[in-house]
């Protein structure tokens, strides 16, 4: 996997910070899959599930208790297991930022850790999340913590989230935020209704500020949809900026009552590209539109407005560079994926802001959203399936997105291209 330069060796340790149930472990995803969408080498490493494989996940409250100090003990040992493991990964040398996922709720531990860091060269960032809104922590008790593996032997969901309030209220005996302002540090407070940023350096720790200041965790859907079949999409051709067919057309009419029918609100914003087919596939919904140049199609560079048999004839060693590497693979005077995704990122920091949206694109532009979503790997990402005529509903979740598709009755050219054997085949007839 080709990974974004960000110079010289760095290696870069996100260190949470945070009593239970405010929000760290879903902020270390969301914050390990954009990193890993740029092509960031990134790995998570979660204390928990050190704790639940080390000592088991049945413990009750009683062994968070500060006072009790064989189960202080046991949970330091998981720590350091964790932290040791993170040192190892690095010195594997293809690292580059690491998530430390525990409450680390004191300067001591903190102390600890950076100090540890400091030796192997591992430069540290504090993510703190502090939520004192307590309909936001019940809800995350009950939506996260009562379904984790910790509980999967309580039935009473009740006696599950008493025994978890009370190990918060023994982490929060031994609490200390962050008051250290040598140390960098970003402070979440209630989900991001304020922040608190503190010498903050270089290319990744300011990524991470900026995703994590665009954060929110209202629940929303983004529908994502390809335009109508186009005239070139029948002629086997790529890109241009070709009207809809008769096909496409009919689809364009029935797209509003598809997206009304899976619609829980009439809050829906439409985004689209600045081509033709997009707008036009779009031009019946009743919502407020905005047109993205961000979103406009792959730039196929001198193959625009060619069919692959006439991309073979005319290219062929360019033709067989493609499919050996498809995601880095640049067009003459175009794009590869690689810089789609590039272009796609202030997008996507939208998409974090925004609730409910609705993206008629482009093939390539929404195999890359889809990606991030579904936190896919960049080698599988220019070979997602998506249909034409196909209404696609992701629903982000706590610790993942879900999926659904919705097929319109509206008959259309296959123009999914599946990923080559090893040897080079004949030229396909679609994209």
């Amino acid at each position: 996997m080709k990974t974004v330069t960000v110079g010289g060796n760095l290696k870069l340790a996100c260190v949470m910070v945070g009593l239970p149930a405010r929000g760290k472990t879903f902020i270390a995803q969301k914050v390990s899959r954009y990193l890993r969408w740029l092509g960031i080498n990134i790995k998570i490493f979660n204390v928990g599930t050190y704790r639940r494989r080390d000592w088991g996940a049945s413990q009750p409250h009683s062994f968070f208790d500060p006072n009790n100090e064989e189960g202080k003990k046991q949970r330091e040992q998981s720590a350091w297991e964790a932290l040791e493991d993170m040192f190892q990964w690095f010195d594997e040398g293809s690292g580059e930022v690491a998530l430390y996922d525990a409450t680390n709720s004191t300067s001591e531990r903190r102390q600890f850790i950076l100090e540890h860091c400091n030796k192997k060269d591992v430069q540290v960032m504090f993510i703190e999340s502090i939520c004192d809104n307590e309909k936001l922590i019940l809800q995350n008790i009950m939506a996260v913590k009562t379904s984790s593996p910790d509980y999967s032997s309580v039935e009473e969901k009740q006696t599950a989230v008493q025994d978890f309030r009370n190990r918060i209220e023994h982490y929060a005996k031994a609490y200390e935020t962050i008051t250290d302002n040598e140390l960098t540090y970003i402070k979440l407070i209630n989900v991001g209704s304020k922040y608190i940023v503190n010498k903050i350096r270089g290319y990744l720790e300011s990524r991470v500020v900026y995703y994590l200041m665009n954060l929110h965790i209202i629940p929303r859907n983004i529908f994502i949809s390809r335009h109508g079949e186009s005239v070139y999409n029948t002629q086997g051709k790529i890109g241009g900026d070709s009207e809809l067919s008769p096909q496409g057309q009919l689809y364009a009419e029935a797209l509003p009552k598809l997206i009304s029918t899976h619609l829980k609100t009439q809050k829906l914003r439409v985004w689209t590209s600045t081509l033709r087919r997009t707008i036009a596939t779009g031009a019946k919904l009743p919502y407020p539109k905005l047109q993205w140049k961000s979103l406009d199609e792959l730039d196929a560079g001198v193959c625009d407005g060619l069919t692959y048999e006439e991309i073979a004839e005319r290219f062929p060693e360019d033709y067989a560079n493609r499919d050996n590497d498809k995601f880095n693979y640049r067009y003459r005077g175009g794009e590869s994926y690689h810089d789609l995704v590039l272009r796609l990122e202030p997008v996507i920091m939208e998409l974090e802001r925004q609730e409910d949206i609705v993206i008629i694109g482009h093939q390539a532009i929404l195999r890359c959203i889809y990606a991030y979503f579904m936190d896919l790997p960049q080698d599988r990402l220019p070979y997602i399936n998506i249909p034409l005529h196909t209404l696609i509903r992701l629903t982000p979740m706590p610790y993942g997105t879900t999926e659904e598709r919705f097929f319109a009755e509206i008959n259309a050219v296959d123009t999914f291209r599946p990923k080559p054997p090893q040897t080079h085949p004949s030229p396909p007839t679609n994209q």
